[in-house]
């Protein structure tokens, strides 16, 4: 009987600890090393789009937050608002993320938005694959964002793709967030799924 006994509070025990150490589904991972300048999970360029009234109204939104940092940035009015992270640092870098399960976004938002995924081969223009960021009432939190075809859409007011969302993680140029109310937004985290982001 206590054989018995202590056989099954060895294997509750082992079970115990394997439930606290193995990540849970889409658990953020570890944080990446960051670069020698500013940065948010190795991103360095937290961009003002200069559309819509925004503060700041241009160039970087990376500001200190403790040992770390964040983007910081504030929507004014009930215009289409532009906020830039570009995934390889510069401009003309591209990522393939068609092996990606997605990311996870830690942010805090007072009111919703959506981000769009912009390939190199159409980055101007509305017309993008969206999906929506929900307003977090002004709390930071972590959520993660899937690649899945089915989680994206477009907007009637801002276009339709005339290219596939398949097509467009295999060229990634940048995640863009967009809004059309008043908003003020915090980012402090971006880690997208099996992606290292090249530090400049």
């Amino acid at each position: 009987m206590r054989l018995a006994f202590a056989r099954t509070l060895a294997i509750f025990a082992t079970f115990l600890v394997f439930s606290l150490v193995s990540p849970p589904a889409n658990a953020s991972p570890r944080p990446a090393c960051e670069c020698a300048t500013p940065s948010i999970d190795r991103l360095q360029q937290w961009l003002a789009g200069g559309e819509g009234s925004t503060v700041p109204p241009t160039g970087s939104l990376l500001v200190p937050e403790g040992h770390r940092y964040a983007a910081k940035v504030t929507f004014l009015d009930a215009e289409w608002h532009v906020v830039v992270v570009w995934l390889g640092n510069r401009f003309e870098a591209q990522a393939d993320l068609s092996h990606s399960a997605g990311f996870w976004l830690t942010y805090r938002a007072t009111d919703d938005l959506y981000v769009q995924l912009r390939p190199a081969s159409h980055w101007s223009g509305g017309d993008k694959w969206l999906t929506l960021v929900p307003s977090t009432r002004g709390k930071v939190v972590t959520k993660f964002f899937s690649f899945e075809p089915r989680a994206w859409t477009s907007l009637p007011e801002l276009g339709t793709p005339a290219y596939s969302f398949a097509s467009a993680l295999t060229e990634a140029r940048g995640l863009v967030f967009v809004g059309k109310t008043p908003n003020t937004l915090e980012f402090r985290g971006l880690r997208v799924d099996g992606y290292r982001p090249p530090c400049l």
